[in-house]
């Protein structure tokens, strides 16, 4: 049951607090660069895919080794951290080598959206779930 509270948790804080991100920070910024390839809305299946294989994969590395072996939560958000910091950085820095619009801003705006909004959520799923626990 803990599990499921934790990736129930996970899943609910980083896809609503992604929502605003994306709402207030990363669409307005990617707008002003690639606003003419960018989807009129986006596509939900992708999306879905992304969000449910991000979150275990964060469970799986960070929120479940930090229950099991008593981390503190300053771990989890540090070890969150660098999971998005890899997974949103991938993305970003290819991009910036291989895509002739992409720029520093729209790099730095994800990344550090990403490093930080995954290091948030995994902090609460597994404060939420230790709770319960």
């Amino acid at each position: 049951m803990t599990l499921v509270i934790l990736y129930i948790v996970t899943f609910a804080v980083f896809l609503g607090i992604d929502y605003l991100g994306l709402s207030y920070i990363i669409k307005p910024t990617f707008e002003q660069h690639i606003g003419d390839i960018m989807a009129d809305s986006p596509r939900l299946g992708p999306a879905v895919i992304f969000y449910a294989f991000y979150v275990g994969v964060l469970l799986w590395f960070v929120s479940w080794p930090a229950l099991e072996g008593g981390k503190s939560l300053m771990w989890v958000f540090g070890s969150g951290v660098l999971i998005g910091a890899m997974a949103y950085g991938t993305y970003e820095f290819t991009n910036l080598a291989t895509l002739k619009d992409w720029t520093w801003r729209m790099v730095a705006t994800d990344f550090t959206w990403g490093s930080l909004l995954t290091g948030v959520s995994a902090t609460a799923g597994v404060a939420v779930a230790r709770a319960f626990a």
